[in-house]
């Protein structure tokens, strides 16, 4: 891993060595650096933990039902909805007490 990590820090200094060159050339250091680097922590046993991880994270992610656009629309209609509803209450509720507050202090009409 203080491999990859020593790459990584590597492609860093390169884009700043390369401060003259053109912008391609810099990112393109830093992209190689960081598949080097990838690829070398990808051969560590942390590395090859988190492949595996990534690997069951991508299976989920496929097993995922996501809604249809119906169901999105009416879901964010409801929200809207709901948001509302509780603004126009906090509002009530907010002149109410202002207007008690008010009164009590004699600033009432």
């Amino acid at each position: 891993m203080a491999l990859a990590i020593l790459l990584l820090l590597a492609g860093v200094a390169v884009f700043h060595y390369l401060a003259d060159q053109a912008a391609a050339l810099r990112v393109a250091a830093v992209l190689v650096a960081a598949l080097a680097a990838f690829g070398v922590a990808s051969l560590t046993e942390p590395g090859r933990r988190f492949m595996g991880f990534a690997k069951e994270a991508t299976a989920e992610a496929k097993k995922v039902v996501w809604p249809s656009r119906k169901e999105t629309m009416q879901t964010t209609g409801v929200v809207v909805l709901l948001v509302l509803l509780m603004a126009i209450f906090l509002w009530l509720v907010d002149a109410g007490l202002a207007w008690a507050v008010k009164n009590l202090m004699g600033w009432g009409s």
